[in-house]
């Protein structure tokens, strides 16, 4: 399979999260709504429109805290319908959010390590590990918990879909087509290499929703990601 694009509304308001799934029409499936839209632009009303028109909504809140209220929560989410949910990939969370998401067809992705951040900025928040290293670990643990999958830069990708096997997600954020602009990003990979690499849903945001043409950027890079196929 060429692997699914996800396409992030990372956008103040609702009005102008719609005005960019209209443009996209019928090219577009799946969508990300994140922070700034779910608590700044109505995005749990949007996220559930969304759904109540066919699309696939993918709700990245990243959720962390005592298990009670994680599994609360993601039991909250799960009514809307949505298909994904980010939870932070800590054991006793992502146990808890499983349970939460038990009975539903939402799929709980564990967050490894951020694509904005790299081994540098690891040591400065603490941490004894490098960035694979601590992807490895935490992509070990989700998968012993039993979640849908996990959220992990593209350049782990590989070793990530040779430890979780081939049934879980393998969800990688920091998408950028081949010379463009990598923003805040650190670890970044092209589609075709992040579909190559393992990745099952590329996140895609600023490159699609910033485009002249948003419509444009999302065929080019869905024909990008059909040119990486992988095969095992």
């Amino acid at each position: 399979m060429a692997g699914t694009l996800i396409v992030g509304l990372d956008l103040d308001t609702r009005r102008e999260a719609e005005a960019i799934v209209e443009r996209l029409g019928e090219g577009v499936d799946h969508y990300k709504i994140g922070y700034q839209l779910f608590y700044g632009g109505d995005g749990l009303a949007l996220g559930k429109a969304l759904i109540a028109a066919g699309k696939k909504v993918f709700f990245d809140l990243k959720l962390l805290d005592i298990d009670n209220t994680v599994e609360k929560g993601v039991a909250a989410i799960a009514e809307t319908g949505a298909a994904m949910l980010t939870v932070h990939a800590y054991p006793k969370t992502m146990a808890a959010a499983r349970r939460g998401a038990a009975g539903s067809a939402l799929s709980v992705l564990g967050v490894t390590v951020l694509t904005s951040t790299d081994d540098g900025d690891l040591a400065d928040a603490g941490y004894a590990r490098d960035a694979a290293g601590l992807v490895a670990q935490r992509a070990g643990q989700a998968r012993d918990a039993g979640i849908g999958g996990i959220v992990a830069s593209a350049r782990e990708a590989e070793m990530v879909r040779e430890i979780v096997g081939q049934e879980m997600f393998v969800v990688t954020p920091g998408i950028r087509p081949a010379g463009s602009d990598a923003g805040d990003q650190k670890r970044v990979v092209t589609p075709s290499a992040a579909v190559s690499a393992g990745a099952s849903h590329l996140v895609v945001a600023r490159p699609i929703i910033k485009a002249e043409d948003p419509h444009a950027a999302a065929r080019s890079i869905l024909a990008d990601m059909a040119g990486g196929v992988r095969l095992a």
